[in-house]
């Protein structure tokens, strides 16, 4: 019966230790920003054999990976990031990584892994497609805009155009197989502040002859955060931190400067505008009133990722179909995390759902999260997600959008 979506996760069960096996070697051997040659190797050597066509772009390793079904009606997109983070990684799991300062700490390794297996479970159930399937395999998610690269080189545009986008992300703080989402925003947009306070140098036991930034750097610490509670709408919420301050050389040197850095999140255009626009002129009139100047930088990063909430309800139903009613539980409010799937939702209608991969034994509530040197993943949980990715591009193919 072709409603019967359990086929898929019968599929995905099968598939289950190649699956494993191309995370951990992903995971052995990460890489960082937007060029990937070993990881895409793997991927590559996963998916020989199979029919299906590749395409890449000239400005990073990302990849198109397509299957045609016997009929040409609608095109999905899949989508799954392969890169790691800059990082540590203090586990003691076998394949642990090999490389100094790079971890997948954010579960790349295993959205390479059940895309790939994805693929391979399409392309052994194709007669059931009534349409097209592009396969997403992204680098450059942290921070390098490896999503905007692959649009940029027309790499997502190429016809078919896809007419729905689906993306996992895993997270082990949701219970193991479980999926969770929501309609509208789903994570937040992310800037950099960096501000440069300017004062005059001088020793620190005759402050009257000196102008002290780094009292005037906390006083704007301090308003920032007033400025947030009182000139941002509640209901459109932000979160401004100061991460980082940098000031002096020593215990009686009054320093010239103070260097602040920190994070602007948002899950609204509108308040990440109000907060950009709040921001230098908070900064540069507190120093001003004190006799001293500040500078602002503003760098934009990521923008809102909106899911669209018909891709929502039909992802929602497969998972429920799948694994029983608590197979899928929708998410209360949006995350202050950040994604560049989010330009590929401005091009396409689709969503990005979550995948809880506790770990056994673990409470999910205490479980280390994605990015922690610690973070470890329910590998079996893998099956969920592989078999998902393959109901929901047969569900869109045949259905679209219709109920």
């Amino acid at each position: 019966m072709k409603d019967d979506l359990g086929i898929w996760l019968d599929g995905a069960k099968d598939l289950l230790p190649e699956a494993i096996d191309l995370r951990r070697r992903v995971h052995a051997y990460p890489e960082l920003g937007l060029f990937l040659p070993e990881t895409v190797k793997a991927v590559k050597e996963s998916l020989s054999g199979l029919d299906v066509s590749i395409e890449e772009g000239p400005s990073s390793s990302g990849m198109i990976v397509t299957l045609k079904g016997p009929s040409q009606g609608r095109t999905v997109l899949l989508r799954g990031d392969m890169d790691a983070l800059p990082m540590p990684e203090d586990t003691d799991v076998p394949f642990k990584s090999r490389v100094p300062n790079a971890m997948h700490a954010c579960g790349h390794d295993s959205h390479t892994a059940m895309l790939a297996s994805a693929v391979h479970l399409l392309h052994a159930k194709r007669d059931r497609l009534a349409g097209t399937v592009k396969f997403m395999f992204q680098p450059g998610e942290e921070g390098h805009f490896g999503a905007v690269k692959m649009i940029e080189d027309g790499l997502i545009d190429r016809g078919p155009k896809p007419d729905g986008a689906f993306a996992l992300h895993i997270t082990p703080n949701i219970p193991t197989g479980v999926f969770s989402s929501r309609p509208g925003p789903f994570m937040a947009s992310t800037d950099t502040i960096e501000i440069t306070v300017w004062g005059k140098g001088g020793h620190a036991s005759s402050p009257q002859h000196a102008l002290d930034p780094i009292p005037i750097a906390c006083e704007i610490v301090l308003a920032l955060q007033s400025m947030v509670t009182r000139r941002i709408n509640a209901f459109e919420p932000v979160v401004l931190t100061i991460s980082k301050i940098e000031a002096g050389t020593t215990s009686n040197v009054i320093p010239e400067t103070v260097k602040l850095l920190g994070t602007l999140r948002s899950v609204s255009e509108h308040a990440r505008k109000t907060a950009k626009e709040a921001i230098p002129r908070v900064a540069t009139n507190i120093a001003k009133a004190h006799g001293a100047w500040a500078e602002v930088t503003l760098t934009e990063g990521y923008a809102v990722t909106v899911n669209d909430g018909r891709m929502v309800d039909l992802a929602g139903t497969a998972a429920r179909e799948m694994l029983g009613e608590h197979g899928f539980a929708p998410m209360p409010s949006a995350i202050m995390g950040a994604e560049d799937w989010s330009y590929v939702l401005q091009k396409i209608p689709g969503c990005m759902v979550f995948l809880g991969v506790a770990p056994p034994g673990c409470d999910h509530h205490s479980a280390a999260p994605c990015h922690s040197n610690r973070m470890l993943l329910d590998e079996p949980a893998m099956a969920h997600g592989i078999a998902l990715y393959a109901a929901v591009a047969e569900r869109f193919l045949e259905r679209g959008f219709a109920a």
